[in-house]
């Protein structure tokens, strides 16, 4: 397998990512992480995201392709190409495939525990979920997609969209280490299909926005394809995440280990 990278400029990136580590610095997951209802959690709430979570990826280990397209204000535009092996949502590696002049590197995540390897530091570097990794795209948006697990749902209210209806939930970060601390999420009410999301600070303030879109089949089921996320305080400027090559596939515990990145090739 191709080893790839996860930097944003081939010697910037790194210099940045050294720098946030400064300044910010487990057993095998199971194939789903399993939250248990706390005090005030709502239980059809949670039923609804935990079924709009199998709408977006497989519940079995599986690998796919994204490629990220961010557009700036001035209209400028950066593709980057990245391949994601995710084991339940609580195990990934994410490598880079384009370009290839910034390969060498991988982004681990076990929970909610995130390292991204480069071959040119001899330790493994420690990164936050909410830190950007390029565009609008922060790097929990690509290597962990378990709104269940992060976060304390709460049914908000019906909302019709068209002909369609939808559930409207806020969810809450059960800590800091999510990456974001609360989310506006629209899922159709019919199916569990993700609709929109708009995610917030820890001051409220709004962030950006995301819309699920062009659903075909991947393996087995209807899922989101494509996912466009703006900006809310800088208008015009957008990171569309497109997803290709779905499959399942067999993957050992022992990949989402620091120890076996070093052999990936």
């Amino acid at each position: 397998m191709e080893i790839m990278t996860i930097r944003h400029s081939a010697v910037n990136s790194a210099l940045a990512l050294l720098a946030a580590a400064i300044l910010a610095w487990g057993a095998p997951a199971p194939a789903a992480e399993t939250v248990q209802p706390t005090t005030g959690d709502d239980t059809e709430a949670r039923l609804i995201v935990e079924k709009a979570d199998q709408v977006r990826f497989p519940a079995e280990g599986f690998q796919v392709d994204v490629s990220i397209t961010t557009i700036g204000s001035e209209q400028t535009s950066d593709v980057r190409k990245y391949r994601v092996l995710a084991k339940g949502s609580s195990n990934s590696v994410v490598m880079v495939t384009e370009p290839a002049s910034e390969r060498g590197q991988i982004m681990l995540m076990k929970g909610r525990d995130l390292w991204v390897f480069m071959p040119d530091v001899s330790q493994p570097i420690r990164l936050a979920l909410s830190q950007r990794l390029t565009g609008q795209v922060a790097n929990g948006d690509l290597a962990r997609a378990n709104f269940a697990a992060d976060y304390h749902p709460k049914l908000l209210r019906s909302e019709k969209i068209g002909s369609d209806d939808f559930h409207v939930l806020e969810l809450t970060g059960v800590d800091r280490s999510v990456t974001y601390q609360r989310v506006l999420y629209w899922v159709r009410e019919k199916d569990y299909w993700p609709y929109k999301a708009e995610f917030y600070s820890l001051s409220n303030r709004l962030l950006k926005t995301c819309k699920y879109e062009n659903f075909k089949t991947m393996e087995g089921r209807k899922r989101p394809t494509r996912l466009v996320m703006e900006d809310a305080l800088r208008g015009g400027e957008q990171s569309v995440l497109e997803y290709a090559g779905m499959k399942l596939r067999d993957l050992p515990d022992k990949i989402f280990t620091k120890d076996y990145l070093k052999k990936l090739d």
